[in-house]
């Protein structure tokens, strides 16, 4: 399998809105907010099979001590396959050095970012402000 994984802000709206739907996300119905909300993150990174959008993944950070990874998806049909790994070992050796790397994790993806070093902050705990009604 020859997927592609680079840092990119080459993305457009049907390939991304098509992705967040395949996995359920409640942001693909406010496209508006959602591709520049991307577009305006620090560092964008894709993963594409065949020119194929099959993963996504953005990061926010003060570019010195601390990141924080809101979003990362890759498309079901590609899932256990070593892309959202890909895309997250890409992510991590960009900010690799800094004080604090962050993200908010539910689900089958708690197991996932365990595996790739992340673990719980603490005795925090998660709190939102959220206009959503998915995970």
């Amino acid at each position: 399998m020859s997927i592609i994984v680079e840092i990119s802000k080459e993305i457009g709206q049907d390939e991304v809105i098509s992705l967040y739907r395949a996995n359920e996300w409640s942001s693909a119905e406010i496209p508006e907010k959602l591709i520049p909300a991307l577009l305006n993150s620090e560092t964008l990174v894709t993963a594409r099979k065949d020119g194929k959008l099959v993963g996504i993944g953005n990061a926010i950070s003060d570019g010195h001590l601390v990141v924080y990874y809101p979003h990362m998806l890759v498309d079901p049909n590609y899932q256990g396959l070593g892309v959202g790994r890909m895309m997250m070992e890409l992510m991590q050796s960009k900010y690799r050095g800094f004080h604090q790397q962050m993200l908010t994790a539910d689900g089958k993806a708690v197991e996932f970012y365990k595996a790739l070093g992340f673990e719980r902050a603490g005795k925090t705990e998660p709190m939102w402000v959220y206009a959503g009604n998915d995970h």
